[in-house]
């Protein structure tokens, strides 16, 4: 397995600039997940570490070595794709072979065997083994997509979204398939996203990407109770963080006086807070729906997700998504009252979107 670091990694193409001074850690036997929209820069990252591309600027070290001028193959990484790499007049079992039959790796006949029987064993594909990767469903190519990458036993595992092209119900499946298989072998995965529920739910760190930059860096938890700014509070959780702007005025949020005053009683530091220009952030959850709450509301849209419902409400001219009991009574147009949880409000700087307990 390996330890990876990109140092200052900048990349250009061309007058466009697609990584910038970019700074990454990965230890040894971790599933980090680097999260991004389209063009935030994942896939050049990846394709960096491959070694498909070479940085401007700035280097790449693999457990301590520095893989500059080392080629794809020397740095012994496998690369699963959105698109599955497969030969289709092959059979399964072909195509798990042909990674071992390379004149570089000259594995024994013996040994491919028991690490194809093994592969197939644990991605549950044993039973496709003899048949054709052009009479395959999406999920089976991909789960053979994935088999060709552990059977050469690399030393990392970097994965360009590889379930995205996956209906929901197979795309959930095989999350949990990818994880326990990366507990299983202990082995380093990089796993390139745009999906916070992907990046939530599989990394043991993510890493959030925006335009070339690595905004913030932690664990799931650190990056979804303590975004760093207003980009990583929207690009985590899914409905995301509310963002309001207001001020605060001796411990109370006030967003518009009188109609929108609540409680504030959270861990920034909140007496240089007072009244400058801020963006409240609040999670959908920490909205409490009752007959007693101090702020009028009225039910903007309802949308039943089985387990709860996603309420939008509107004050005035703004919105906030608030979580509520599937067994709740809500209908469109309807007045409600609501407060929130006071110690689980954070606070942004207006100007910059920089998280005032990160500024501290």
């Amino acid at each position: 397995m390996a330890h990876i670091q990109l140092k200052k990694i900048t990349k250009k193409f061309g007058s466009h600039t697609a990584l910038a001074g970019l700074d990454l850690e990965i230890q040894d036997g971790e599933f980090f997940v680097l999260l991004g929209e389209t063009g935030a820069g994942k896939t050049t990252t990846l394709r960096l570490i491959a070694g498909l591309e070479k940085p401007t600027e700035g280097k790449i070290f693999i457990d301590g070595a520095d893989v500059g001028d080392w080629g794809a193959a020397e740095r012994d990484v496998a690369l699963v794709l959105q698109q599955y790499s497969l030969y289709p007049r092959y059979t399964v079992r072909e195509n798990l072979e042909f990674p071992l039959k390379s004149k570089i790796r000259r594995v024994e006949p013996a040994e491919i065997k028991e690490r194809v029987e093994r592969v197939a064993k644990t991605l549950r594909i044993e039973h496709l083994l003899e048949r054709k990767t052009d009479r395959l469903s999406g999920g089976e190519m991909q789960r053979v997509s994935i088999g060709r990458a552990i059977v050469r036993k690399p030393r990392v595992f970097l994965m360009d979204e590889p379930l995205s092209a996956l209906d929901a119900k197979l795309r959930e499946a095989l999350r949990t398939e990818l994880k326990n298989l990366q507990m299983n072998l202990g082995a380093t995965f990089l796993f390139v996203t745009h999906d916070q529920i992907e990046a939530m739910s599989m990394g043991d760190k993510i890493g959030v990407l925006n335009h070339g930059h690595l905004v913030q860096t932690g664990t799931p938890n650190e990056i979804y109770n303590n975004p760093k700014n207003t980009f990583v509070a929207r690009a985590v959780g899914s409905p995301p963080m509310n963002l309001v702007d207001g001020r605060l005025v001796s411990g109370r949020a006030v967003v518009s006086p009188q109609s929108f005053e609540l409680p504030y009683d959270g861990l920034a530091p909140a007496a240089s807070a007072d009244g400058r220009p801020l963006t409240f952030g609040v999670r959908p959850e920490d909205i409490v729906l009752e007959s007693g709450a101090p702020v009028s509301a009225t039910v903007h849209d309802v949308e039943n997700h089985g387990v709860e419902k996603i309420v939008t409400l509107r004050v005035g001219d703004t919105f906030l998504h608030a979580t509520a009991p599937a067994r709740a009574d809500l209908a469109m147009e309807q007045t409600v009252k609501f407060g929130w949880n006071p110690k689980k409000v954070a606070l942004f700087d207006k100007a910059s979107g920089m998280s005032l307990r990160h500024m501290a």
